[in-house]
């Protein structure tokens, strides 16, 4: 788990003043089908906020936790992203996942046990959800920096 909270904080500390400094026109340029490089940094901000709330939620509802998918294109279309200020989604974003890192810094091993079923019926731990989460997040700033 060290590895992840380790590889996490660099990617925030990296990112959060390297994202405004990419040109408008590099941000919010579209590919057919695709996200632009802001709107995927909306879908980490999304996938921040719903991440939030199960790392949180794992520890106080009935046990196996139940993962809930959510709708990421819908919610990169209905958050507007693509209009956002830079400034201010990178804030939103770096905010939800300082938040996030705070837990992850915290969370003891009998949490980091817990079952969640996914909506698959597939079972995973919290460890896995956290360690997968960063990966995510890893992988898409990777698409806004190239």
């Amino acid at each position: 788990m060290n590895d992840a909270i380790l590889k996490f904080e660099k990617l925030l500390n990296e990112n959060f003043l390297f994202f405004p400094t990419i040109e408008d026109e590099i941000l919010e340029a579209r590919n057919p089908g695709k996200w632009s490089k802001k709107e995927i940094l909306g879908h980490l901000t999304d996938s921040g906020i719903h991440n939030l709330v199960r790392f949180t939620e794992i520890n106080y509802l009935e046990k196996p936790y139940h993962h809930r998918p959510y709708n990421q294109i819908d919610l990169v279309n209905l958050n507007q992203y693509q209009t956002m200020d830079i400034q201010e989604l990178t804030q939103l974003w770096l905010s939800i996942n300082k938040q996030i890192l705070r837990i992850m810094k915290t969370v003891n091993e009998k949490a980091l046990a817990y079952k969640i079923i996914l909506s698959d019926h597939s079972e995973i731990d919290l460890k896995f959800l956290m360690t997968d989460y960063v990966e995510h997040l890893e992988h898409h700033i990777n698409q806004i920096k190239s």
